[in-house]
């Protein structure tokens, strides 16, 4: 029982936590990179589109597909990195509550 009641109240303040991190992830940022560099997008650590950088060099007539391609492929990037971040906040907002195995939050 004691033990329940040690669980009831780190979750009760859990919620106010979430609340700060999800102001927190809207404004930490993440770069993904394609093409050596050539192409670079930004997007949040919740994975709003923030920026697409295109260097010049890829803009010649008949290469559009080369270059969505490189976009994607650092969209990609860029999301591998927000999911890593969020799960890396997750865990340190979690600390050692014992939620199950799969369990989303948001």
């Amino acid at each position: 029982m004691r033990d329940m009641m040690g669980m009831m109240k780190q979750l009760s303040g859990l919620q106010e936590r979430m609340g700060a991190l999800q102001a927190e992830l809207d404004t930490l940022e993440v770069q993904g990179q394609s093409g050596g560099g050539l192409v670079e997008v930004t997007m949040t650590a919740k994975g709003d589109l923030k920026g697409v950088r295109i260097d010049p060099s890829l803009l010649v007539p008949d290469e559009g597909e080369i270059v969505e391609d490189l976009v994607v492929a650092a969209h990609a990037e860029a999301k591998g990195k927000a999911e890593r971040l969020m799960q890396e906040k997750m865990q340190d907002l979690t600390g050692g509550l014992p939620l199950p195995p799969g369990m989303k939050l948001f």
